[in-house]
């Protein structure tokens, strides 16, 4: 049987989720995000981002955390702003242009949007009423090709978005992966404070599933509620998503199990790195893209699952390794071996 890098959700979660999922079993809990687990896990966040205020929803996952947060948000004749390789313009089926609204595209090399970027965006949209209204900015961190934002890039973007009066939405699925990657230098608390609206990814890193929506800005908050509940988004059953990020905020273990994914991608990084071989966006997060030989790539392949990226030459292509708060060390010192071993 071949071990999977093809993403970090294959796994179940963390064993202190599910018991406290098990002790539910004899209990009565309010609905809709009023159970008490519910409740504590958002106060845990709360006091992690330094925001009392905070507006937080629990929601099942990554596409309708994007697709709700961006309908509430703008009105029919308002547009988002997205790098082209962005999850809801590539991997989500429509989702957001099935709301109403357009998604404003821009061909980004690194995965990142930019100042001068956005500005011709809004440059070109100038014909009212015959043109949609760019109103927010969409970023993933990390990046949909594992890229990072700095503290000064985030902050020069959230500036410039409160200048020209646009919301700045922060994708943040792989979140943990950003925030404990060694050249990160963003807190919880510069997340929350240069966003109007971001969530915290649990599929991908512990959670049996779920994200968390952190609503900042008053203008947004008290709205995305009717939007969860008219898109079949607001469980009944509020508690199990609840559970999910209690068991990941106490002791700290949304970072650690982040950190452990990390590691593990390191030990791969250095091991293709040592091989000479170069990869096609530097390999800072738990998903690297090494390009390697394709007689190689089917060697790799009897063995470990992983995804044909990009296909760089007739004898070439980039792949997409990822490592998860699960990844047995192991096996990736026996997918190092490998490439050690291997001679071309």
């Amino acid at each position: 049987m071949t071990y999977s890098f093809k993403n970090d959700y294959s796994e179940g979660c963390h064993p202190r989720i599910l018991e406290l999922l098990s002790a539910l079993q004899d209990q009565q809990q309010n609905g809709y995000g009023e159970d008490l687990y519910s409740q504590q896990a958002k106060v845990l966040i709360r006091k992690k981002i330094k925001d009392d205020g905070a507006e937080i929803h629990f929601i099942s996952g990554g596409t309708q955390a994007n697709l709700t947060v961006i309908a509430s948000a703008l009105r029919p004749h308002e547009s988002v702003i997205a790098a082209e390789t962005a999850h809801i313009h590539v991997h989500e089926a429509g989702s957001i242009e099935a709301t109403g609204h357009k998604i404003n595209t821009i061909i980004s090399e690194d995965g990142k949007l930019h100042v001068e970027a956005i500005q011709n965006i809004l440059d070109e949209h100038t014909n009212i009423p015959h043109m949609v209204v760019p109103k927010m900015v969409y970023l993933s961190n990390a990046t949909e090709v594992g890229t990072l934002y700095s503290k000064k890039e985030l902050q020069n973007l959230y500036e410039f978005c409160q200048s020209h009066e646009l919301f700045l939405f922060m994708d943040g699925a792989r979140l943990g992966a950003a925030l404990c990657a060694y050249e990160n230098d963003l807190t919880w608390e510069d997340i929350a404070r240069f966003t109007d609206v971001f969530y915290i990814g649990g599929t991908k890193n512990g959670a049996l599933l779920g994200e968390a929506i952190v609503i900042t800005n008053p203008t947004l908050k008290n709205i995305l509620g009717f939007h969860l509940k008219q898109r079949g988004a607001l469980l009944a059953k509020g508690s199990v998503l609840g559970i999910q990020f209690l068991g990941l905020f106490e002791e700290d273990r949304y970072i650690t199990l982040a950190t452990h994914a990390y590691k593990m991608s390191k030990i791969l990084a250095e091991a293709i790195e040592k091989k000479g071989f170069p990869f096609l966006f530097p390999p800072v997060t738990n998903q690297i893209f090494p390009i390697l030989p394709n007689n190689l790539i089917d060697y790799l392949s009897k063995d470990y699952g992983f995804y044909i990226w990009k296909k760089m030459d007739s004898q070439h292509a980039a792949i997409r390794l990822v490592t998860s708060w699960n990844t047995p060390e192991k096996v990736v010192k026996e997918f190092a071996d490998s490439l050690k071993n291997y001679s071309l």
